[in-house]
């Protein structure tokens, strides 16, 4: 089963995504993850790679296709992956099913996750994290059980994101829409665009996601 996360920043993808991996047995693939792994590799893909990292460019959909190709080759993708990042565009997801269709796989279904972007701005702007264990907290909707101390570990320090402010995080969603828009019309005419309430309780968007597959 392969599937396609669409969502805002801060929507909860990577949370559904871990979710998904656990009861199906499928593989997490982010943008992010598998160009730091090729650049870290030192394989000749990731040798190309490199530089326009760091020089803090995109790397090209030619590139970033080749790099898809090689990870959902690898064995642990065999019963099938979730790609949360990538397409961002038309041109990417024709190249994603030229991709697909070279392989012999086929696209399962394309999630859409909705959440009202002012909600996303309240989400993300009051989140914050554990700087000794990492663990997750957000100032009105889960503090810590003692004021100023971790749940997870004790830690007393505790660090945000500086992207995490109001002004980047409504940047940030106006260039999702952008680039989402024509995707969901792309993937609609299709038939494998399924949309759920990504604003309800996390339980019950995993029921709805469990729902959207099934019915694919």
């Amino acid at each position: 089963m392969n599937v396609i996360l669409l969502g805002p920043p801060g929507a909860g993808k990577g949370t559904q995504a871990k979710r998904l991996e656990e009861k199906h047995k499928l593989i997490q693939l982010s943008t992010g993850d598998m160009l730091r792994a090729a650049k870290d590799s030192g394989s000749e893909l990731g040798k190309k790679a490199k530089p326009i990292m760091d020089a803090g460019q995109l790397v090209p959909d030619d590139l970033m296709i080749d790099i898809i190709s090689e990870r959902i080759g690898q064995p642990d993708c065999a019963n099938g992956f979730i790609l949360d990042g990538f397409p961002r565009t038309i041109p990417q997801a024709e190249a994603l099913d030229r991709l697909l269709a070279e392989k012999g796989m086929e696209l399962h279904s394309v999630i859409e996750m909705k959440v009202q972007d002012e909600i996303l701005v309240d989400r993300i702007t009051g989140r914050y994290t554990c700087a000794k264990c990492g663990a997750g907290y957000h100032e009105r909707f889960q503090v810590p059980k003692v004021e100023g101390v971790c749940d997870v570990c004790g830690g007393t320090e505790f660090k945000r994101r500086s992207d995490d402010n109001a002004e980047t995080v409504r940047s940030r969603l106006a260039a999702y829409h952008a680039q989402t828009a024509p995707l969901l019309s792309f993937y609609g005419e299709k038939g494998a665009l399924k949309s759920i309430d990504g604003m309800t309780e996390i339980d019950r968007v995993t029921e709805q996601i469990e729902d959207a597959l099934g019915a694919a």
